[in-house]
């Protein structure tokens, strides 16, 4: 438990940053999804979409410290190699 002022407040920032980091992992990884399972299916449009925006929030994610950038990229490169073949 926190004994100081200051310390109570560490832990109010700290749940609200957990919040909002725990969902731009969870959309980013419902992206990655629908894109690989569209690719799967043969709707290579919209894996291609559903693949830049998902390109675009693992971005945004490593720009903001949420993942480190060598996961990024390594999370869009097997996206990226899921959707090729499609």
């Amino acid at each position: 438990m926190a004994n100081t002022k200051s310390a109570e407040k560490r832990v109010r920032q700290i749940a609200k940053r957990t919040e909002r980091n725990r969902a731009v992992k969870s959309r980013i990884k419902t992206l990655q999804k629908k894109a690989v399972s569209a690719a799967s299916e043969g709707k290579s449009e919209e894996a291609l979409k559903t693949f830049s925006e998902f390109a675009k929030a693992v971005d945004k994610a490593a720009k903001i410290n949420i993942f480190q950038k060598n996961k990024a990229a390594n999370l869009k490169s097997r996206a990226n190699k899921a959707i090729k073949p499609a």
